[in-house]
């Protein structure tokens, strides 16, 4: 389903260290938006973040999101996602934050875990993407 969903001519933002700002809902319906590292893998999007942050409460609450990544080459290139948390479970042995240090910080551990913090991984299924780019 994705694959028609997001354009390809989009993924390969995924591939860039780009941003995604995600917007969850709070409980009374207002907004949260926070920049996350993010990837895709074909079919979903992936983040990641620690246990009871806010938007780890308003994911479990609430599956429905929205992201927007923007081209950091080309401020007029972005492609924004909505869609609905289809997973959520603990990243053991924090191999999926490592994968995204590696990513954007070009380090094999995530440095900044925090004494007693649980990652969690997000599977984000993407059912609806608006984008523009004008290069």
């Amino acid at each position: 389903m994705s694959d028609d969903v997001i354009p390809e001519k989009f993924t390969g933002l995924f591939d860039k260290r780009v941003f995604a700002n995600l917007a969850t809902l709070m409980p009374d319906g207002r907004p949260q938006v926070t920049p996350v590292w993010c990837e895709f893998d074909g079919t979903h999007i992936l983040v990641n973040s620690a246990q009871g942050r806010q938007k780890d409460r308003n994911m479990r609450r609430d599956p429905r999101i929205s992201l927007a990544v923007m081209d950091p080459e080309n401020s007029y290139c972005y492609l924004e996602v909505r869609g609905e948390v289809v997973e959520i479970k603990e990243d053991t042995n924090c191999a999926h934050i490592n994968k995204l240090a590696l990513k954007y910080l070009d380090l094999e551990e995530y440095p900044y875990l925090q004494p007693g913090e649980v990652r969690i991984s997000y599977r984000i299924q993407p059912l609806h993407t608006t984008s523009m780019d004008l290069s």
